[in-house]
């Protein structure tokens, strides 16, 4: 019986070493993700449609879900292109994703809207914050009246929701009935950002 019980506790010990290994392995997998942002070409249309033709992760964002590398062309031409600060979010310079900045215009010019999405497989490995923490550091820099960034988050969007309070947004308010998405009406959070606000 003492043997039994020997050798239970060496396997346990065993077990339990190998999952701190298996642990520090995803972690280095993590940390050996180079995060960037670009502008998107062109040749991105394949990569970027695994993210913008996934009715799952463009779920959330008006942007209706494409369904050919034809489609993603054009989006691309259309609108990623001309628009003032629409970044491709790269790993090794392959796009996964997107984060955009749009100022208004005129007096309203110190206020801008942020949106992102990024493809399926890439949820939940701290992606989204590194890329969208790099692009407000570079639309403050890149819009000198901006002063305030903000965005509007569907309750169901908890993902989204923990993107912006990790990164200093503050939740304003639940606006009841506010935005059509998807075939509905939605209930909407906005949650603001001030270039005076300090970001963790």
């Amino acid at each position: 019986i003492l043997n039994n019980n020997s050798d239970i506790a060496l396997e346990n010990s065993l077990n339990k070493k190998k999952k701190k290994k298996k642990k520090k392995k995803k972690k280095k997998a993590k940390s050996s993700l180079e995060i960037t942002l670009r502008p998107l070409r062109i040749t991105d249309a394949e990569d970027f449609l695994k993210y913008a033709g996934d009715e799952e992760a463009t779920k959330f964002t008006r942007l209706r879900t494409l369904t050919s590398k034809e489609e993603s062309i054009s989006y691309i031409q259309s609108y990623c292109i001309p628009h003032p600060y629409c970044r491709s979010i790269c790993i090794n310079d392959c796009c996964i994703g997107f984060v955009s900045i749009k100022p208004e215009k005129g007096e309203d010019r110190c206020r801008a809207h942020l949106g992102y999405g990024i493809a399926r497989e890439y949820w939940n490995q701290g992606i989204t914050t590194g890329a969208v923490k790099i692009a407000i550091s570079q639309g403050f820099q890149a819009f000198p009246d901006l002063v305030r960034m903000e965005t509007f988050v569907e309750l169901q969007n908890i993902a989204s929701q923990r993107v912006l309070e990790k990164l200093g947004f503050q939740k304003e308010g639940v606006l009841r009935k506010f935005g059509y998405n998807k075939g509905a009406i939605q209930d909407l959070i906005l949650y603001s950002l001030l270039s005076t606000d300090p970001i963790p």
